[in-house]
């Protein structure tokens, strides 16, 4: 790796965000005057390469993306989930990782990164930001969950590049650690008994873990039967009572409840001083969820549906929530959770992010947590005793990953997010293809949230 240029380019890769703003502003396109919708190159020719890289010659590094592979990969051929991992590969040997798994959708994923490549071949990578500007903004229909995990992907890559270039770990670029003893966080306790609460609060003490979160049990229809209700009720009182007060609880309603269903539940469970009870209906539905959350002292959270910082605007906007859960694989990568986590700070919303899917993505949220001065708790689907994807995600990568230690995940010395990955260990678990998600519905037929 050729290190000679970067000393010199220190204040000016700092600036380059500033320029990028002033570049997006000097369109090189002129619009058409026919109907303003068809676009003509103001010299010969349409832009075919990474956009406008030459505005700004003096703070290039002499880094160029000369490559970019895309991966499906599935722990088993059925998988509804398999990972999408992105590797940007460059003229001085550093590569960088991301991930971009969408649940669902992962074919659509990897097609939306292969149609990046324009993009970013011949790029600067230092370049994060404008990239990531480039990649949105020009591709004039706004980000859903697909284009903004393909986003996702690359600029988790790009960071992973640009940290390792830098010889810093990427939290260290963010401006952080605000706590050297790492990132807290919590882990799943769903579908257990009385019994295995009371295993699982022994287990916490034992390894320091402060935090649990759970479910709710069943579905629900718009307005629902009152046994229903208390069914779950009872089961979040029975976290409570087995587990203790000295561990905070957060509940997942999972969008499964309507507004009316969800505030009887909420209201009842106000005594047990829960952590958060997350997604008490479907995200999309602001004035609903500002219904919930008028009923309950309990604090609100959503957002792992939610794409980029815009996104996010009316419920914070409007004092709906207080934590946001935006999930670093769909909401636009390590840039675009960074962006959502300062949105959020300036209304006193706090974040929790939502990281369910690969390692990778895992990784670099506690890099983006560890910089957040309104972090709270961070999540990881996995459970309070390792499962065989822990065993996979620790073959792959050669430590514990997402693996709490006295309750905290680690943070890395290492530069950039702090991992290599071979090819060849993804090579043992092919892609099996996109799987639909799981399909649920009422007794009457009707499609039930889950």
């Amino acid at each position: 790796m050729q290190r000679r240029n970067f000393l010199a380019l220190g204040t000016a890769l700092g600036s380059a965000g500033a320029v990028a703003v002033a570049a997006k502003r000097r369109p090189s396109m002129a619009v058409d005057a026919a109907c303003g919708c068809e676009f003509q190159q103001a010299g010969p020719g349409r832009q075919t390469g990474p956009a406008r890289m030459d505005a700004f010659p003096h703070l290039q590094s002499g880094i160029k993306i000369t490559g970019m592979k895309v991966f499906g990969v599935s722990l088993t051929p059925n998988s509804d989930r398999p990972y999408v991992f992105v590797k940007i590969e460059t003229n001085q040997g550093l590569v960088g990782w991301g991930e971009g798994t969408l649940e669902g959708k992962a074919g659509a994923v990897m097609a939306c990164v292969n149609d990046f490549r324009d993009f970013l071949i011949g790029a600067d990578p230092m370049q994060v930001e404008h990239i990531w500007q480039s990649m949105y903004v020009h591709s004039f229909y706004r980000a859903g969950p697909v284009m903004g995990s393909a986003i996702s992907g690359i600029d988790q890559a790009l960071w992973d590049i640009r940290g390792k270039a830098l010889g810093m770990p990427v939290y260290k670029l963010l401006g952080g650690p605000f706590d050297a003893r790492g990132v807290r966080g919590y882990y799943h306790v769903d579908g257990a008994n009385r019994e295995q609460l009371i295993q699982i609060r022994q287990t916490a003490k034992e390894q320091g873990i402060t935090c649990v979160k759970s479910g709710i049990p069943g579905y629900y229809e718009w307005i629902e039967r009152r046994p229903k209700i208390d069914r779950a009720i009872q089961a979040i009182h029975l976290y409570r009572e087995a587990l203790g007060p000295d561990i905070d609880i957060a509940v997942d309603f999972h969008a499964k409840t309507s507004p009316s269903v969800a505030s009887i539940i909420v209201k009842e469970v106000e005594p047990l001083n829960l952590l958060f009870i997350e997604e008490p209906c479907p995200p999309e539905n602001v004035q609903a969820m500002a219904k919930i959350a008028r009923r309950s002292t309990t604090p609100i959270a959503t957002g792992e549906r939610l794409i980029t910082s815009y996104g996010c605007r009316e419920l914070i906007e409007m004092g709906v929530i207080d934590i946001l859960q935006t999930d670093i694989n769909h909401t636009g990568g390590i840039t675009g959770l960074w962006k959502v986590a300062a949105t959020a700070n300036v209304s006193g919303v706090s974040m929790a992010p939502h990281a369910c899917e690969g390692p990778i993505g895992g990784l670099a949220t506690l890099h983006v947590d560890a910089a957040m001065p309104n972090f709270v708790v961070q999540e990881i689907c996995g459970q309070v005793k390792p499962g065989p994807t822990d065993k996979v995600w620790e073959e792959w990568l050669g430590f514990p990953a997402m693996r709490m230690v006295d309750g905290r995940f680690p943070l890395s010395e290492k530069p950039g997010l702090g991992f290599e990955l071979s090819e060849a260990s993804l090579a043992k678990y092919p892609f099996g293809g996109t799987r639909p998600m799981a399909r649920v519905f009422h007794e009457d037929g009707s499609v039930a949230e889950w």
